[in-house]
């Protein structure tokens, strides 16, 4: 093997964690590298949520146009060019990319663009996109690599070639009949944006109910709004035969509670999950342990089993948001700096970009219970909040978990800028506040946030339990 040029970091992907570790450290005095195999900056910018939340606004235009009416603007047929909406998600891509190159250049981080295997422990060899292999070693060493959505194993689906995420943003036709494998946050934002251009949609979601880790108020609601907007959804629907090929005709036979279905459709999109990047890169040949379902074994401070070799993101079983992988940076790099962080006890917030979005940090009810979290539930229909009335966007809810102590341990929201909203209702949490901070403070009007306020005043009194005076105790 020929002699390694050696690093002192060495980062394989170039996901946010991975590549703001890489440019702090560059930054730092310290000879990096980031070795990366097709899309520079990570998922995020280029396949991911950048480019959907692009479309699904576009979407949202298209649906605001058809329904100008009701705010006063006549306007004449719709038509929506989905060339035209690629290239402007396209052009969003190009800025982001080129965002990035910047700051490689400004840190001092070397990119290298190639598909990076391990030969040995902290050692890589790159076989480079424009050709050739380089060989690097270093002296500490992360693994960034991601994940890809994953296939079912159904009669049929693979040679039909569906459409993932990465695909469905890229059409320039709309599909006459999109059918959407998955109940999940992507599945949904993607069916209703398709419905919102023009397709006709349904979904198929093999358990019982959409959203698996949401409570039923949440599902229910969500599930009206699709509903209410054309969108046909299948619950309990086991897909076991695909027939045809995406993009000209398909069509799938289901079985669900009331016997076999055969579907009808142009296009698949698989929306059912997702694999951790961890095959094919030859870990086992650096010590690094994964688990039964291929991600990286580590512990709080994201140390694998192998010395001087860290995972992040999604790859080491981090939650699967980008926000998440940005903190997962922050550990590292405070914990190589002497400081002690963990990711143990983190409060993730995260938010669905279906319109309304759906917004949720801490506690579900179901999770309360489950957890045996004693807590008092407020509601507050969005309708109620004044915002809401000027803008129309009346749909949904807000609910907050309220404990013993009146902190408040779960927050959800259904409903419009629910993404912002849940800001505050977060950094109370995270300063342990009581609930009644938030339902006094002084919140500008007319905004959603206001809607806090009345919320926050629905908080149910503590119960008060009968206790036995001990003199009574026979």
């Amino acid at each position: 093997m020929a002699q390694p040029e050696r690093y002192e970091i060495l980062v394989l992907g170039s996901g946010i964690g991975g590549k703001l570790l890489a440019w702090h450290m560059a930054q730092s005095g310290r000879k990096t590298a980031v070795v990366e195999r097709r899309y520079i900056g990570g998922s995020c910018p280029n396949i991911n949520c950048m480019p959907s939340k692009n479309e699904i606004w576009s979407a949202k235009v298209a649906h605001l146009a058809r329904n100008g009416a009701e705010f006063g603007t006549m306007t004449g047929p719709v038509r929506v060019d989905m060339a035209k909406v690629r290239q402007r998600k396209r052009d969003m891509v190009e800025r982001q990319i080129a965002a990035h190159l910047e700051h490689y250049k400004a840190s001092g981080a070397e990119l290298i663009l190639g598909d990076g295997r391990f030969v040995e422990a902290k050692t890589l060899e790159v076989r480079l996109n424009n050709g050739g292999t380089r060989m690097l070693a270093g002296d500490k060493v992360f693994i960034n690599v991601g994940t890809h959505p994953a296939i079912p194993s159904v009669p049929g689906l693979d040679a039909a070639r569906p459409l993932t995420n990465i695909e469905a943003l890229d059409l320039d036709y709309l599909p006459p009949h999109l059918i959407v494998l998955g109940g999940g946050y992507v599945g949904l934002e993607l069916a209703q944006a398709y419905r919102r251009f023009g397709s006709q949609v349904t979904i198929t979601q093999s358990g019982p109910q959409l959203m698996a880790r949401e409570d039923p108020d949440v599902v229910a609601e969500v599930q009206r709004t699709l509903s209410d907007e054309g969108i046909q959804i299948l619950l309990a629907a086991e897909t076991f035969q695909v027939y045809g090929q995406s993009g000209k005709d398909v069509s799938l036979l289901v079985r669900t509670r009331t016997g076999e279905r055969r579907i009808e459709g142009s296009d698949i999109l698989v929306a059912t999950g997702r694999i951790p990047n961890t095959a094919g890169i030859l870990l086992e040949k650096t010590g690094v342990e994964l688990d039964a379902r291929g991600y990286i074994r580590v512990n709080e401070r994201l140390e694998t089993s192998a010395p001087e070799v860290w995972a992040i993101g999604e790859c080491a079983g981090s939650p699967q948001f980008t926000h998440v992988s940005a903190d997962d940076f922050r550990i590292i790099k405070d914990n190589l700096a002497g400081e002690n962080r963990s990711t143990r006890d983190r409060l993730i917030p995260y938010c669905m970009f279906t319109d309304p979005p759906l917004a949720r940090v801490g506690l579900s009810e179901a999770e309360a219970q489950r957890q045996g979290v004693s807590v008092r539930v407020a509601r507050l229909p969005i309708s109620a909040v004044l915002r809401a009335q000027t803008t129309d966007e009346k749909q949904g809810f807000m609910k907050a978990l309220v404990g013993d102590d009146d902190r408040i341990v779960g927050f959800t929201m259904i409903g419009s800028e629910a993404g912002e909203v849940i800001a505050a209702v977060q950094t109370a949490m995270l300063a342990n506040l009581p609930y009644s901070r938030l339902r006094d403070a002084v919140l500008a009007h007319p905004t959603m946030v206001e809607g806090l306020d009345p919320l926050f005043s629905n908080v149910p009194p503590r119960s008060v339990k009968e206790v036995t005076p001990k003199s009574a105790v026979g």
